[in-house]
């Protein structure tokens, strides 16, 4: 049985596809790397009403633990609050709702980005390294002020935030 050069060049190529796929899986399998099974459910419509995302609880919360959850609303044509302070190297855990159509959440010169879909919650856990104003964008098109959706995050030194709120009685 003769089975010509070329052929045999795109039968290698194909088993090689099937390996690199099939090892992916197993080694996604044994290093547990899985898709997002943060599935929170919201009612869009009823967002304004709902307890952790009425318009007064939304920003920055400091938890009992010490951790710093962010609570946001994505909307025609922003991200509300519009602007927000963070203090650097701390797990910052964002939450985010939309009360009208898709958006999408992009930090640049950061790894914060991701999907706000409507009747979902989005949640991202990130740090930031160093101080700075950071612009937070809409990555998916909206609408037609798609271009102005934006809000501003301000990171602070770890010092700088720990004084002003150990100044406020650790209020937030």
């Amino acid at each position: 049985m003769h089975i010509d050069p070329l052929e045999k060049k795109w039968l290698y190529v194909a088993l090689g596809m099937v390996v690199l796929f099939l090892g992916s899986i197993f080694l996604s399998l044994a290093l547990g790397i899985k898709p997002p099974s943060n599935v929170e459910t919201i009612d869009s419509a009823r967002l304004h009403l709902s307890e952790e995302f009425a318009e007064d609880n939304l920003g920055v919360h400091i938890q009992p633990d010490g951790s710093i959850k962010v609570i946001m609303v994505a909307g025609r044509y922003g991200f509300f609050p519009r602007h927000i302070t963070i203090p650097a190297d701390t797990p910052i855990t964002f939450r985010w709702a939309s009360i009208d159509v898709l958006h999408g959440v992009h930090m640049p010169m950061t790894n914060m980005s991701t999907m706000v879909v409507p009747g979902y919650v989005s949640e991202v856990t990130t740090t930031f390294p160093k101080p700075g104003d950071y612009p937070m964008l809409c990555n998916e098109y909206c609408g037609l002020g798609h271009d102005y959706m934006w809000s501003k995050v301000t990171v602070v030194a770890k010092q700088t935030w720990e004084r002003e709120h150990a100044s406020k009685g650790g209020e937030s």
